[in-house]
């Protein structure tokens, strides 16, 4: 049996998922639009990677992370 205070929950939670999903929307659509060269497309896909890591630090403070009161870890 794992120790859950050394265990950090490796991001299984909706605040680490929803952050991941932004951050590979804005990573993708960043790379397609560097790739079609259109440089401001390529900003605003870079805003939208750092507007995940926002939201996801966000919502953790609301206590949707690993350690939040929201959230109710799986069992394995």
């Amino acid at each position: 049996m794992t120790n859950p205070i050394a265990d950090p929950g490796h991001g299984h939670s909706p605040a680490a998922w929803t952050a991941v999903v932004i951050m590979l929307i804005g990573f993708t659509a960043g790379a397609v639009f560097f790739c079609l060269e259109m440089p401001i497309a390529v900003v605003v896909s870079a805003v939208v990677i750092l507007a995940g890591l926002i939201v996801g630090w966000v919502m953790a403070k609301a206590g949707w992370g690993v350690k939040g009161p929201k959230y109710t870890p799986k069992a394995h």
